[in-house]
């Protein structure tokens, strides 16, 4: 079967990158797979592409002025300043999300590729291969990698004022993948629309495990706003800080956040506690020298960092976010505390610093992970190539 991923960057540090190399190398395996993106800088050894039998190709855009932007862009601002967002005002939408000059550009490179099956990586790809699906000889596939929550309902959403034309354009695919049932029920219940559940797989490989005898909390991802909730877990852990001398915190990242995470460790005196490190190829070495895992996120999609980071025999303290509960709860490998709820944050990080339960709680991460493996997702991937 030959298997295109349309998506826009692949060679740069992300979670969406990451699950993306695994699942197309996996697929690889047994299918003719290439990745179609936007890319201008390649670097085919970053995740190991240059290993596997996946194949690229690339698309460039051109440029668009004249009297076909100035028709686009005055639609999208009736659209969803003036318009009722219905099924025929959102089709015609598409046109102005999608220029029509891009449109053309895409179709032709898709139907000369002579593909089985098109995924949309990420819900702007995904929109785009809606655009398009009536001219296009392949199943389409739309892969979110984000959470209903986060395209809709967040202070700053994703898709501001775009609920309407993200529910008809979806229903022009033949599948949409989402990341958890909680997901999945919320698109239903709220757009009446159907979904597939696949996880995201582990995306590392272990290489050591991490022990309660590193006293180390650890948190990973990007500093962006208001998102991971870096700005709580200091927080807390300057409360922690007060009760337990010992530990300490790090946390692995980059983005526009990091000026404030230092402001709070300079402001509480943890210049000696909380240690800011940047993104690494090497991420392996963070979670065999850390002892817990903490996840402070406002919200998520599905958070790789939770598999990996158990699978190094980490337990976990997290918010209370949807998907959290769903992957972890009553499973044995995790304390919860309430979302943004610094003092509860705080209580739970002094637990687990004194529970004598941490050991047989890494235990059972370690063994939970295992229905994360990459063979077991591809397989759930292999049937929904095959429209069963």
């Amino acid at each position: 079967m030959r298997v295109l991923f349309y998506c826009d960057t692949v060679f740069s540090f992300g979670g969406v990158q990451r699950v993306l190399a695994e699942i197309a190398k996996a697929l690889a395996m047994h299918h003719d797979v290439t990745i179609l993106s936007t890319d201008t800088d390649k670097d085919f050894t970053m995740y190991g592409y240059d290993q596997s039998a996946v194949q690229f190709d690339f698309i460039s855009y051109p440029p668009v002025k004249g009297v076909e932007n100035f028709i686009c862009k005055s639609y999208s601002f009736l659209y969803k300043k003036a318009l009722p967002q219905n099924k025929f005002t959102s089709s015609l939408y598409a046109r102005s999300f999608f220029l029509p000059t891009y449109r053309e550009t895409l179709i032709h490179k898709i139907n000369a590729g002579k593909y089985d099956v098109v995924i949309g990586v990420h819900v702007y790809l995904s929109l785009q291969l809606a655009a398009i699906r009536k001219s296009i000889r392949a199943r389409t596939i739309g892969w979110m990698h984000n959470s209903y929550e986060a395209f809709f309902e967040k202070e700053t959403p994703y898709l501001p004022g775009l609920k309407a034309f993200f529910k008809y354009q979806m229903q022009q695919l033949d599948e949409v993948v989402v990341l958890s049932h909680a997901d999945a029920g919320c698109f239903l219940r709220e757009m009446g629309l159907k979904t597939k559940v696949i996880y995201n797989p582990l995306t590392v490989k272990p290489q050591g495990i991490g022990s309660p005898e590193h006293k180390k909390f650890l948190s990973v991802g990007r500093f962006s706003y208001r998102h991971k909730g870096f700005d709580i877990l200091i927080r807390a852990f300057a409360e922690f800080a007060k009760k337990n001398s010992d530990w300490k915190l790090e946390i692995v990242g980059e983005g526009p956040e990091e000026v404030l995470y230092r402001a709070l460790i300079k402001e509480n005196g943890l210049g000696d506690r909380v240690a800011l490190c940047p993104f690494t190829k090497n991420i392996q070495s963070h979670y065999a020298g850390a002892s817990v895992y903490v996840l402070s996120s406002r919200w998520e999609g599905m958070p790789l960092v939770l598999m990996e980071a158990m699978s190094y025999k980490l337990p976990v303290v997290s918010s209370d976010i949807p998907i959290a509960l769903e992957l972890m709860e009553d499973k044995g490998v995790a304390l919860f505390f309430r979302n943004e709820d610094v003092g509860q944050l705080a209580e739970q990080l002094v637990y687990m610093a004194e529970s004598a339960d941490i050991e047989m709680m890494g235990e059972k991460a370690l063994l939970y992970t295992e229905r994360f493996e990459i063979s077991s997702v591809c397989n759930k991937w292999n049937v929904l190539l095959k429209g069963e």
